[in-house]
């Protein structure tokens, strides 16, 4: 089994502040078990590695397409 991770492991890892990662809990965007004995207190979050990698997959960059070059009609003035 994988060892799951706390938010401040994670915050190392993508070399950004444990709040922004506590944001992304809250926001739904990152997934998170709350390990905590009693759900009145302060929350225990822990990560999955498979929550962890579905996140990365959804906050990865893709590359824009290159757009095709308009032709020019021949015959045809354009006013702009």
């Amino acid at each position: 089994m994988s060892r799951y991770l706390t938010p401040p492991e994670v915050a190392e890892q993508f070399r950004v502040n444990s709040t922004k990662v506590l944001m992304w809990i809250r926001s739904g965007e990152l997934r998170a078990t709350n390990v905590a004995a009693s759900l009145i207190g302060r929350p225990r979050w822990r990560i999955s590695p498979a929550d962890l990698a579905v996140f990365e997959q959804r906050r990865s960059a893709v590359a824009p397409q290159k757009a095709r070059p308009r032709r020019k009609t021949v015959g045809v003035i354009e006013f702009f």
